[in-house]
């Protein structure tokens, strides 16, 4: 049987783990205030511009130029946004297992697979796995930035321009609530004309020409589609990581408690003893 001492020392420090995640909630809190505000204004674009794009995808049928040629799925570009710290429940392992599962479908299917990735736990994940990967961001996801997210759009479409890749594919955590996620996987190239319903065709004339407008609009829209993705991410994160140190805080808590219960009835049998032996020693001398 433990001593006092040994308790009330695992008592402190169960304690201290409950004030510092009890902290980590507040931050996480604040920061899911600001990531859920960046990403519910740039919705509204997002849903409107790939309406346009989509629009004028319909018209313009194949052309090689804009990102719309479908291709035979042999080379596969899959980008997974995962985030870079951890102490966020299932967050990431959730969203690594469902990359995973699309991975094997593919490669089940005969492609051959190349992994972007964005975020250090996916970077760690991959590594100990025998995947192909390519270009990896680190600190993207803590800090969605429009410039970054143009970035590597602007790598996945030279990859499909060049002929590297037949297809790029995204993989991330879609925003619903403070505890519920949706991993997404969405095909960024070639662009889906059908991938959004839009009344556009009949209401707009476009000028100078619906080919030129398309080709300046098409790079746009996907840099956004992965800032929108980045975004949904970062808060999706935040929201998990608030949900995963509320649970820690409150189990803190409940090991606290369970751990003084414990202390007394320690307590109250080493009393309990003392008296026995004080009582044994008294009837002895008499």
């Amino acid at each position: 049987m433990a001593n006092i001492r040994d308790i009330r020392r695992r008592i402190k420090s169960v304690r201290n783990t409950g004030q510092i995640t009890k902290a980590m909630k507040m931050v996480a809190a604040a920061k899911l205030r600001r990531a859920e505000e960046a990403m519910m204004r740039s919705r509204p674009y997002a849903g409107k511009l790939e309406e346009v794009v989509c629009a004028l995808a319909r018209r313009s049928g194949d052309n090689p130029g804009l990102l719309l040629t479908e291709k035979e799925e042999k080379n596969i570009r899959i980008i997974v946004v995962t985030a870079d710290r951890g102490l966020c429940g299932a967050f990431n392992s959730n969203l690594l297992r469902a990359a995973l599962a699309f991975i094997r479908g593919k490669s089940a299917a005969g492609g051959e697979i190349t992994v972007d990735i964005v975020g250090r736990r996916g970077r760690d994940f991959f590594r100990r796995r025998e995947y192909r990967t390519g270009r990896i961001w680190i600190g993207v996801s803590s800090k969605p930035e429009y410039d970054k997210a143009a970035e590597i759009a602007e790598h996945a479409s030279g990859l499909f321009l060049n002929g590297e890749c037949d297809a790029v594919y995204l993989v991330y955590n879609e925003f619903k609530t403070l505890i519920t996620q949706k991993i997404m996987t969405k095909r960024l190239l070639p662009f889906c004309k059908e991938e959004a319903h839009t009344t556009f065709e009949e209401r707009f004339i476009f000028e100078p020409s619906e080919e030129k407008v398309l080709g300046a609009l098409l790079p746009k829209q996907l840099a956004f589609t992965m800032y929108q993705a980045l975004l949904e991410s970062y808060a999706s994160e935040q929201g998990a990581r608030m949900a995963a140190m509320e649970n820690a805080t409150r189990s803190a808590k409940d090991m606290i408690d369970k751990l003084t219960l414990y202390m007394n009835r320690v307590r109250q049998a080493a009393i309990t003893k003392e008296i026995i032996e004080v009582v044994s020693g008294a009837e002895a001398l008499s």
